[in-house]
C-alpha cells in the first residue's frame, strides 16, 4: 500500500481515519481507477478512461479525471469479469423438482 498522508475527518463524536491512496484497482473489475481516499466504509476514486456507470437507475457517462465515491468491494487488483451470479438455491430446486414432474407425466402418458 502505498500511503502518502492521513487525514482526520470530523463526525459528530467520533473520528474516523482516512487515509489519502495512490493505488490502481479495476471499479467492477473492467475500468482502470486510482484510489484517491480510503475511509471507512467508502472511497473515492479517480477514473483513469471514460466509462458508462449507473447512479441511482440512471445511466451515466464517468469521464477521465473525476471523482466518485465508491463502496471498496466493487474494486478489484486485476481486470476480470465478475463472476456470474449464482441462482438462489430455492429457484434451483424448483426447477429440478419441474423437470423431473414432466418426466414422470410423459413417462405416464407412454
Amino acid at each position: 500500500m502505498n500511503v502518502e498522508a492521513a487525514v482526520f475527518i470530523y463526525l459528530p463524536e467520533k473520528y474516523l481515519l482516512g487515509t489519502f491512496m495512490s493505488e490502481f484497482y479495476y471499479y467492477k473489475g473492467l475500468n482502470k481507477v486510482k484510489v484517491v481516499t480510503e475511509s471507512e466504509g467508502y472511497w473515492i476514486v479517480e477514473a483513469l478512461e471514460d466509462f458508462e456507470d449507473c447512479s441511482e437507475g440512471e445511466g451515466i457517462t464517468v469521464k477521465k479525471g473525476e471523482r466518485r465515491i465508491v463502496t471498496p468491494d466493487t474494486l478489484f487488483k486485476q481486470k476480470a469479469m465478475l463472476p456470474m451470479v449464482k441462482e438462489h438455491e430455492y429457484e434451483l430446486n424448483m426447477e429440478k423438482k419441474l423437470k423431473r414432474m414432466i418426466e414422470e407425466s410423459e413417462h405416464k402418458e407412454k
